[in-house]
């Protein structure tokens, strides 16, 4: 898929950055983007790093954009939104937008649009080129305009669809805040390992590694969880113990207690 002659991003803040980073080395050229963001320093950072034009115009970066990216917080989406309306409606870009918890309908009302639009959930760890985003887009949605907006998010890792949009809360309480469910077991897994008696930094690198190879092999075997887990933990052994110790202690209930308790965070948000 060709890119798009011109991106705009709204917010040059680091899921911004990383993604200019992630299409920066898919090939984009530093021409065919511009990012409106409202601290000079940031800026300046974006420009020296990426090459990419800045500004501090939200209306400036949009004139004339294929493809717009709205890469600000959700609480000033509503403000940044409308007052982008007027410009957007007389060129109907794609209009991606980033911001959690924000319905396509509530921006669609922002904007006063009929243009294309596509929602993401990303996650944290497109920072480093690894994250997960979920995409939604409505039916009227051109494949044209699905394919970019999946060619812009796959910059900062892997990408999947849903089907609607009631699941991207779901999303969000899996992958948006699955990484801090996954630090909260790896400070455990430190803590742990420190009390037993390793120093600190060798915990650490044990812990990481340990998470990141564990990630791997479930990728890329693609294999059920049960059925890798199942491999690893023989009868009687070591990780058999350890797992009836996290059986008693609630992990498995927690952690979809979490998602749950994530999912209807999210639902409230976004009404």
């Amino acid at each position: 898929m060709a890119a798009p002659t011109s991106i705009a991003f709204i917010g040059g803040g680091n899921m911004a950055a990383s993604l200019i980073g992630g299409l920066s080395d898919a090939g984009w050229t530093p021409g065919q983007v511009m990012v409106a963001e409202p601290d000079a320093e940031r800026r300046r950072d974006l420009s020296d790093r990426f090459g990419v034009r800045t500004t501090a115009d939200n209306s400036e970066a949009v004139q004339g954009a294929e493809t717009v990216v709205l890469a600000v917080k959700p609480q000033i989406l509503g403000t940044v939104a409308e007052a982008l309306g007027p410009d957007l409606r007389g060129q109907t870009p794609l209009v991606i937008s980033i911001a959690a918890g924000i319905p396509l309908a509530k921006l669609r009302g922002w904007l006063g649009t009929d243009g294309p639009l596509v929602r993401v959930m990303p996650n944290t760890p497109a920072l480093v080129g690894a994250g997960v985003s979920a995409l939604y887009a409505d039916d009227d949605v051109s494949e044209q305009h699905r394919l970019t907006a999946q060619a812009i998010m796959q910059a900062a890792g892997e990408v999947v669809w849903v089907a609607k949009e009631a699941h991207m809360d779901i999303v969000t309480a899996v992958s948006g805040s699955g990484p801090a469910y996954f630090f909260l077991i790896l400070e455990a897994l430190e803590e742990a390992a420190v009390a037993e008696g390793l120093d600190r930094e060798t915990a650490r690198t044990l812990a990481v590694h340990t998470a990141g190879g564990a990630a791997a092999l479930a990728r890329d075997t693609g294999e059920p969880s049960a059925v890798l887990r199942s491999r690893v933990t023989s009868p009687g052994g070591t990780t058999a113990r350890g797992l009836e110790a996290l059986e008693r202690g609630g992990l498995r209930t927690a952690l979809m207690d979490a998602v749950a308790a994530a999912a209807n965070r999210s639902r409230e948000l976004g009404s």
